[in-house]
């Protein structure tokens, strides 16, 4: 490219609005969000998640409500994530077969009321069904086991299929999982049941938030740094994307989301597949903190830091700010 000036002047695509809005390179719109929801037993229960202001769990007429006000608002996912009862919590995670549980009855209550209208995506890990926090089962010295791990991930996710999910994510990060979902997929006749991958899942502070609003932070026996990714790790992030797609993804997630930028932009160039990130709980946290000491403007900063999302090359994001993201977009 050339130019010089004052022949070329960069400023004067941007003199106007009407300008600025027809050289834009990078659109988000409401279809470019999934929205996270936090599940909880009960009937008419709101409960405000006091690390996630704006967050609350819902029980599962609430959870519906919220389905129906994505539709509205053009959003086309709900992902949910359950907060299980401390007395259903065991060392083996039994609850997340159990057909009846928070997960399935919330899936088979948006089916029935919003059909087709809305995509369901579920959670597949062990954490929120653990008493012990860790996302697989433990050996006797405390290790997350991966290949008996998962087995039982296996099970959850042909549970939540059988109930209505649209989309299973596992985000456990154990190796081999893909594939074998993908074939119990198959051999169950979930042949149109997708999975999303969290294909880069990275060992980061910024879970702290989430771990609350699902009740599995108080429990969480050590960490996780045994099988999610090293924060410092780039490359690696491509192994692990290769191998997934390999094994049956149809898109791919990176997590968390701001601070890995350069993962999903990088992931996108080497594979051209769908790549979505999840803004996690500490940078929504992040947002809402900066916008109430008076650092910034709330709308706006919802609003760049999604943009920044699309522009790394990301099909989508998964955010808690999706229902105030979607009123702006819809002015």
């Amino acid at each position: 490219m050339t130019g010089s000036y004052p022949n070329t002047r960069l400023r004067r695509t941007r003199a106007s609005g009407w300008s600025r809005s027809l050289h834009r390179e990078t659109l988000i719109t409401p279809a470019d969000l999934i929205w996270p929801l936090f599940v909880t037993e009960g009937s008419g229960v709101e409960d405000p998640i006091g690390s996630l202001p704006g967050v609350s769990r819902w029980s599962v007429d609430g959870i519906v409500a919220r389905a129906k006000e994505a539709v509205e608002l053009g959003i086309p996912v709900v992902a949910l994530f359950p907060n299980t009862q401390p007395d259903r919590r065991t060392d083996d995670g039994a609850e997340a077969h159990n057909p009846d549980n928070l997960m399935c009855r919330a899936i088979r209550a948006i089916k029935d009321a919003c059909g087709d209208d809305i995509g369901v995506l579920t959670d597949v890990a062990l954490d929120p069904y653990t008493s012990h926090g860790q996302d697989g089962l433990l050996d006797d010295k405390g290790y997350v086991t991966n290949d008996d791990t998962v087995a039982v991930l296996v099970d959850q996710a042909i549970n939540q299929a059988e109930a209505g999910a649209d989309i299973i994510a596992p985000s456990d990060m154990m190796d081999g999982r893909i594939r074998a979902i993908r074939m119990a997929l198959e051999m169950g006749s979930h042949h149109n049941v997708q999975i999303m991958s969290y294909a880069a899942k990275y060992a980061s502070a910024f879970y702290g938030p989430f771990r609350e609003a699902v009740g599995s932070g108080g429990l969480l026996k050590g960490d996780k740094k045994s099988y999610q990714m090293d924060p410092a790790n780039s490359d690696e992030a491509l192994r692990e994307v290769e191998f997934d797609l390999a094994e049956g993804a149809d898109s791919v997630m990176v997590k968390p989301g701001l601070a890995y930028l350069d993962i999903a932009r990088r992931v996108k160039d080497a594979f051209g597949v769908p790549v979505f990130a999840y803004q996690v709980s500490g940078e929504y946290a992040m947002i809402e903190a900066a916008a109430a000491a008076g650092a910034g403007d709330r709308d706006a900063l919802v609003l760049e830091t999604l943009l920044a999302f699309k522009r790394a090359g990301c099909s989508g994001v998964l955010t808690y700010h999706a229902p105030v993201a979607a009123r702006l977009m819809l002015g």
